[in-house]
């Protein structure tokens, strides 16, 4: 079953089509498409609060009014779908793709909403790009139409003659008061202007989801993923834990929580894979999204404020990055913090020592780390309780496995090979634009086709995965393989440091050798002797850093990921 649209209401009609659970378990014959996916939620609980922002307040009524003019919009001004996947190879689109160049907000969500119900794939732009790399990413991207916040007008401004394809604008007022770019149409006089009848086009399963990874080690590459396969591997369409399969579009509608208290806060950019899964995700079982009142930057005494006011139940963070001066906040005291349940990190994993600090102040909160790639989706996760706080070990979800280093085959549990990170199932189609880069990333094995994006981790007796770190910012040292991610978890436990990225640099004796980055935590001091020490108590001696640079800031992305390109330059001015 899938619902067919018409103008209001959504109506339940027989089209079967068939999907297979992304762990190859049991099946389901339903397919789904994100617009018709929102579209189901929004008629079952058209009154429930959907977005709150400060003062803004829209009901899914409301936001699937605001979607459905621009879906209307973008299909007037002759942007979508040229034709359907048929004959394409995985690296290739026949559809119209619009950047959201925002900030946190209404429109990220309906950017994303309404382009779906236009048959349009939007993807993330990153704010903080300079010149030079907004230029690459729309030039890469093949970018047709773009959202984008006032404050950003002048930055692309300077790129947009060098970009033919992208011929439709639209600019959202923000407190920049930045006058509309040449050509540009303003987002609410867009919206006004328009229908919020769903524009005449056939929404199908093969309709892309496109997402640009950080570039962090190398330039952004777009994955593009059918949108049944992104739904099923990471915004709704299994239930994380017990991943139960959202069989029907029905079914997805009977599954909707039944009270309107489930009021979760995304902290993330909306930039960042994990904070749209985690939106649509929410969504899907009719949650509140709640944004801080400051989606600029992260706010500490705002985040907590915005808890108490709007009775937030959950929280979701990335990394210790954007989790440590939140909980440094609540230590100081002051905040009511009492509807709390939930805390959870993914795209980074939580250390031991903020966990227990958070843990120590909100006992009763559950911690979680969730694990998984733009590549993969949703693969692992582990919780964390008072008396029980792991961090580093996961228990792996369906179709999530470890492949050998040559993969050549799956490994079984005990298998002492680092091998590779891997997913099976519902899996992206591939690079956008980039064929050998699919084939390198997207192998076969036994037949099968697997995502293996490229992070190195350990199969363990138990069946549990130990994620050891991403291959491309793996050290080595005299031969032997040292993972950023462990040194830099080995330090992050000392009180005094705030902040630590860990890169290699030449070594005329070892190859390669381990630096360390430090950010010294506010009215503390600390010796790289006491940092050795501590790191000493949990990793072995040869991979200790040879060097450690203070430094007064880590560069991170606005999702609170190490920039490892940054940090391999400064480790060589160390």
């Amino acid at each position: 079953m899938r619902p067919s649209c018409d103008g209001g209401a959504v109506v339940i009609v027989d089209r079967p089509t068939r999907a297979v659970d992304p762990g190859g378990g049991s099946v389901s014959d339903e397919q789904f498409n994100l617009g018709l996916v929102f579209e189901t939620v929004a008629a079952t609980i058209p009154e429930r609060e959907a977005i709150v922002w400060g003062e803004r307040r829209f009901s899914y009524a409301e936001l699937r009014d605001r979607s459905r003019r621009l879906a209307m919009f973008l299909h007037k001004h002759g942007v979508g779908a040229h034709s359907g996947r048929e004959g394409l190879a995985g690296h290739e689109s026949a559809q119209d793709h619009l950047g959201l160049y925002l900030h946190n907000s209404n429109e990220y969500v309906e950017g994303m909403i309404g382009s779906y119900l236009a048959r349009v794939a939007p993807f993330n732009v990153n704010y903080r790009y300079v010149e030079e790399e907004l230029q690459y990413l729309l030039t890469d991207s093949g970018a047709r139409a773009v959202i984008y916040h006032a404050m950003f007008a002048p930055v692309l401004a300077r790129v947009l003659p060098s970009l033919p394809k992208l011929e439709l604008l639209l600019q959202v007022a923000d407190e920049s008061g930045n006058d509309l770019l040449p050509g540009a149409v303003d987002y609410e006089a867009a919206l006004a202007s328009s229908s919020p009848e769903l524009p005449p086009v056939e929404l199908t399963p093969d309709d892309l989801y496109i997402l640009y990874t950080g570039g962090t080690t190398g330039m952004p590459k777009g994955v593009l993923w059918r949108q049944h396969d992104i739904f099923r591997a990471a915004m709704g369409g299994r239930t994380y834990g017990t991943w139960e399969l959202v069989e029907s579009y029905e079914h997805l509608a009977a599954r909707i929580l039944p009270t309107a208290d489930i009021r979760v806060m995304s902290i993330p950019p909306l930039m960042h894979g994990a904070a749209q899964w985690a939106c649509f995700y929410y969504m899907t079982m009719g949650a509140t999204m709640v944004f801080p009142t400051n989606t600029r930057s992260v706010d500490p005494v705002d985040v907590w404020d915005t808890v108490a006011r709007e009775r937030v139940i959950g929280i979701s963070v990335v990394g210790d990055a954007m989790a440590r001066p939140v909980v440094e906040e609540l230590e100081r005291g002051g905040h009511d913090a009492s509807t709390l349940m939930a805390f959870g990190s993914g795209g980074a994993t939580l250390s031991v020592g903020i966990k227990e600090r958070l843990l120590a102040v909100l006992p009763n909160v559950m911690i979680s780390d969730v694990a998984g790639a733009s590549e993969t989706g949703v693969q692992m996760g582990v919780a964390s309780t008072p008396g029980s706080v792991s961090t580093g070990t996961f228990v792996p979800g369906p179709g999530t496995v470890v492949v050998s280093s040559d993969m050549s085959r799956v490994l079984e549990p005990g298998d002492d090979d680092p091998g590779w990170l891997a997913q099976r199932g519902s899996v992206p189609l591939g690079y956008l634009g980039d064929a050998d880069k699919t084939a390198r990333t997207f192998p076969v094995i036994d037949g099968q086709h697997y995502s293996v994006p490229g992070d190195r981790a350990r199969l363990l007796a138990n069946g549990e995965i130990e994620l050891l770190g991403r291959d491309s910012v793996t050290i080595n040292s005299g031969g032997e393989k040292i993972f950023a991610e462990e040194v830099e978890q080995a330090l992050i436990g000392h009180p005094a440091v705030a902040d630590v990225v860990v890169a290699p640099r030449p070594s005329e004796r070892w190859g390669q050798e381990v630096v360390a980055l430090v950010q010294v935590a506010d009215g503390h001091t600390v010796t790289t002797e006491e940092l050795l020490e501590e790191a000493g108590k949990h990793i072995a001696r040869f991979k200790l850093p040879k060097a450690i640079a203070f430094l007064p800031r880590i560069v991170r992305s606005p999702a609170g990921k190490a920039d490892y390109r940054w940090a391999r330059e400064r480790a060589l001015e160390a």
